[in-house]
């Protein structure tokens, strides 16, 4: 009996590649894996937002506390957060801006921080407020605001 030798230039007999049902179960465990980490993932920068918006909320305080230290008091709520950018009219003592000005005033969701003077809140200065990932309606202590502490 003899031996076949390979022979490169010989076809193969048997098909290489993948069947319809292998390809569909690859398929099917991919969309299982997307289903399962996509949600984990949208929850962790949802959260990382929120953690943003806490810390621009605390450097905007910051911000605010070095205005009255300049001119004596917090901006009006009519004045709003533009003073920390713009020199506001009869405020001779400013000594800003406080800010450059671009995306400072807008929260991880770009919506505009709300900023009240006096607070509307017990024991507070100012309210300075993120409406949250759900934009809120603006009213104070409306479910998912951050707010100052």
């Amino acid at each position: 009996m003899r031996k076949a030798r390979f022979d490169p230039r010989r076809p193969k007999t048997g098909q290489a590649g993948f069947t319809l049902i292998e390809l569909l179960v690859v398929i099917v465990i991919l969309g299982l894996l997307i289903g399962l980490v996509a949600p984990a993932a949208l929850r962790l920068l949802g959260g990382a937002r929120i953690s943003v918006a806490r810390q621009s909320i605390e450097r905007l305080g910051s911000i605010l506390d070095l205005y009255k230290l300049d001119v004596g008091s917090y901006p009006t709520t009519d004045q709003g957060l533009e003073a920390l950018v713009k020199q506001p009219d009869n405020v001779p003592t400013w000594n800003g801006p406080y800010l450059k000005r671009g995306k400072s005033l807008l929260d991880p969701w770009n919506h505009p921080y709300i900023y009240r003077d006096p607070s509307s809140r017990p024991g507070y200065d100012y309210d300075l407020c993120s409406l949250g990932p759900q934009g809120g309606n603006g009213a104070s202590g409306s479910k998912g605001e951050i707010c100052n502490q």
